[in-house]
């Protein structure tokens, strides 16, 4: 059950409309970054969770991002609310409330136009919000992971943000909502490690040939580091196929029926290398500049 109050997690003070910066936040509302991205990633893990205190927590943080997608739905909504009027009331001059609306090169017309100034569930360059964002995969030792990176880059984003915005309330609420990705980040991390052992991911171990082994298959500019050395790191300076000692070539075991088809098939399609065939393009094709 969800109690929705009206008042924001956080206040929301802006100083003054403005349509462009409008559209930029548009990112954290219905982005792949964004704060609904977010909820649903964290609510659908919750539902499926069996452990008691990774539900709770999930259920927590997904219902705080909802509350973050209010704060942000909020503040387009102010940036928009000068736009909004004139847009549905045509009180500007054409010219005019176009150059408000595009600002310094931005796109918010289009966000404006289509969805009367309001918080669509769009990123800022109008591509509609998707389920596909949603990583999850249903092992918390892989999605506890992935929602650490999403958190580090919400809150890479949101710095973003505050960077292109000179406005005073704006700036505060944007840190909260920052700072709200580092405590989420942390809380995770010990969910994490509250599982032990936590890697690799999974039930099955690998195998030991190859957990621990670095190929180098890029050549020029190696270079060595605790990424590919020390420890249990095995380097091989040149690999060669097939790493497993086998011949390298791609092989199947068929049924008698199965080969006799294949083999007609082979037969009535083999290449003749030795043929030159004249061809359409050979036919068309310009000669020493004439057709």
């Amino acid at each position: 059950m969800f109690m929705h109050n009206k008042r924001l997690q956080y206040t929301v003070r802006v100083a003054q409309p403005n349509p462009g910066l409008a559209n930029l936040l548009l990112e954290q509302f219905g982005g792949p970054q964004g704060e609904l991205a977010a909820a649903m990633r964290y609510f659908t893990q919750a539902v499926s969770e069996d452990d008691p205190g990774r539900k709770d927590l999930l259920f927590d943080i997904a219902t705080e991002e909802l509350s973050h997608l209010e704060i942000i739905g909020s503040i387009v909504v102010m940036l928009n609310k000068g736009a909004k009027g004139q847009l549905a009331e045509g009180i500007e001059a054409e010219g005019e409330l176009y150059r408000s609306l595009t600002g310094a090169g931005n796109d918010s017309h289009i966000t404006s136009l289509l969805y009367g100034a309001g918080a669509p569930l769009v990123n800022s360059g109008g591509v509609p919000w998707s389920a596909a964002y949603i990583d999850t995969i249903g092992e918390p030792t892989a999605d506890l992971r992935s929602n650490i990176a999403a958190e580090a880059r919400a809150k890479i984003v949101y710095e973003r943000l505050i960077n292109v915005t000179d406005d005073p309330g704006i700036k505060d609420a944007l840190g909260f909502l920052m700072s709200r990705e580092i405590a989420h980040q942390l809380s995770f991390e010990k969910a994490l490690h509250a599982i032990q052992p936590n890697f690799p991911q999974g039930k099955l171990p690998g195998d030991p040939e190859f957990n621990n082994t670095y190929f180098n298959l890029s050549k020029g500019g190696e270079m060595r580091g605790a990424w590919n050395e020390g420890q249990d790191w095995v380097y091989v300076e040149q690999p060669q196929p097939a790493v497993d000692g086998g011949d390298g070539e791609a092989s199947v075991q068929l049924d008698a029926q199965s080969q006799t088809a294949l083999d007609a098939m082979k037969t009535r399609t083999m290449s003749n290398p030795q043929a030159q065939p004249l061809t359409g393009a050979e036919l068309g094709k310009v000669n020493n500049g004439q057709e």
